[in-house]
């Protein structure tokens, strides 16, 4: 694909805008950011807080720690720490600086404040309207679609901004209205192959840096359930292992409380390590250069944010899935495959896991990480083996795109209903 290509400056905008770093599960960092957008609105700390969240928001930061809490969760902790940190500016990273000092004063805070929280109406899947009130005056902020994507300000009853919400599946960099030239597997591959890598260099030194650092910690760490950590102790050294075990591990530190950042994939924190991580493990294994392994750390991110495009940011289709298809694909290129390997490791791979449900951030992300990079390298090694599912096999059609258009619709419209009652169970307990 030469540089004069329209696909390649758009495949190279997606890399940059989906490939960013966040501090924390990205679900609770949305709701921080909102609320430290309130705070801003307002001029100091609200004396009431009213959060409206779409039903994939709760189910999201239900279980999953907010950092620098000092292990607190729950929309509450993570709406009082945003208020605390105040600091809009640093959108999925507004809760990075939080200090000692800090975690004492949300304390305090959520104590003496009236916090109250509510499903938002409507279907949006990403919808979160932020609303706090001081010395009379009122302030709202509403972030809609994607984790970062701020549709309205509002104070005192007078719009500062408002713009449409537009797709669901905005980025985090609000990468509104159009793609541009669709992304498929035959233009990845194809762009892979010919980026000019200084182009893709800082975007995916950043991804390798982060992500290989919350692993590590991961793995040392004392984390969730250490999937990690039981993958290694149980099954040994080998490369398939190490994959699966880099990728959970991080998951384990990330979910638990570790107070390290992450480069996300799809506005998924746990999507972005699943991505790289196994591909990075392949390419120390097999020697491969640095200009080899962003070629298909390319292959593996582009790949994941074809394949949940069409899902859209939250579902009950768990996005590790579409994530571990995608190191598979990155890992089939680096092992010498092509299109065609790449194309079959991509379907094998969605034929095997995509019962997977989400039901919110938590511990047992880190296990549906390792199950789904091992579906991702198992797909590439039964056709290296001459085995495939082939079109007519359940949800798997013939060629790659059709297979990934029933998986699109699968996630997102045949398990709306399941997204309801995992919500309602969830709520329950």
């Amino acid at each position: 694909m030469d540089k004069t290509d329209e696909r390649y400056q758009a495949y190279l905008n997606i890399l940059k805008s989906e490939l960013v770093p966040a501090f924390g599960c990205t679900e609770p960092i949305a709701v921080a950011y909102a609320a430290a957008c309130v705070r801003c609105l307002l001029g100091g700390l609200p004396e009431k807080l009213y959060v409206e969240a779409s039903g994939n928001i709760i189910k999201n930061v239900k279980s999953v720690i907010v950092p620098n809490t000092g292990g607190m969760k729950g929309i509450e902790a993570a709406a009082a720490a945003g208020i605390i940190s105040g600091r809009e500016e640093s959108r999925l990273e507004v809760l990075e600086k939080l200090t000692e000092a800090d975690q004492e004063a949300i304390h305090t805070y959520l104590k003496n404040t009236p916090i109250a929280v509510s499903q938002a109406p409507g279907d949006l899947t990403f919808d979160l309207l932020v609303t706090g009130e001081r010395s009379g005056h009122s302030a709202r902020v509403r972030i809609a679609g994607a984790h970062t994507n701020v549709v309205l300000k509002e104070l005192d009853g007078k719009v500062l901004l408002e713009k449409e919400i537009g797709s669901c599946y905005t980025s985090e960099n609000e990468r509104s209205g159009s793609y541009g030239p669709a992304l498929t597997i035959e233009g990845i591959v194809d762009f892979a192959s010919s980026v000019d890598t200084e182009d893709v260099k800082e975007t995916l030194d950043r991804q390798i840096a982060y992500n290989t650092a919350i692993s590590a910690e991961g793995l040392r760490g004392n984390y969730g359930a250490n999937v990690g950590r039981v993958l290694l102790s149980t099954y040994g050294n080998d490369v398939k292992v190490r994959a699966r075990a880099a990728a959970a591990a991080g998951s384990d530190a990330r979910m638990n409380g570790c107070e390290l950042p992450v480069v996300i994939n799809s506005g998924s924190g746990n999507q972005g390590l699943t991505v790289s991580l196994p591909v990075i493990e392949y390419a120390k294994e097999i020697g491969a250069d640095r200009e080899r392994l962003y070629r298909a750390l390319v292959i593996s991110n582009l790949t994941s944010v074809h394949l949940k495009e069409g899902i859209g940011r939250l579902s009950a289709y768990c996005g590790a899935v579409t994530a571990g298809a995608g190191a598979g694909a990155g890992i089939a290129w680096l092992l010498g495959g092509g299109l065609d390997e790449i194309d079959h490791t991509i379907v094998n791979t969605l034929a095997n896991v995509s019962g997977i449900i989400c039901d919110g951030a938590k511990a047992s992300c880190a296990a549906k990480i390792a199950t789904s990079v091992e579906a991702g390298i198992l797909g590439y090694y039964m056709y290296k083996n001459g085995q495939e599912f082939r079109g007519g096999d359940g949800i798997v059609k013939k060629g790659v795109e059709q297979t990934i258009e029933n998986v699109a619709r699968l996630g997102r419209d045949g398990m709306r209903e399941t997204d309801k009652e995992i919500l309602e169970m969830m709520i329950e307990m």
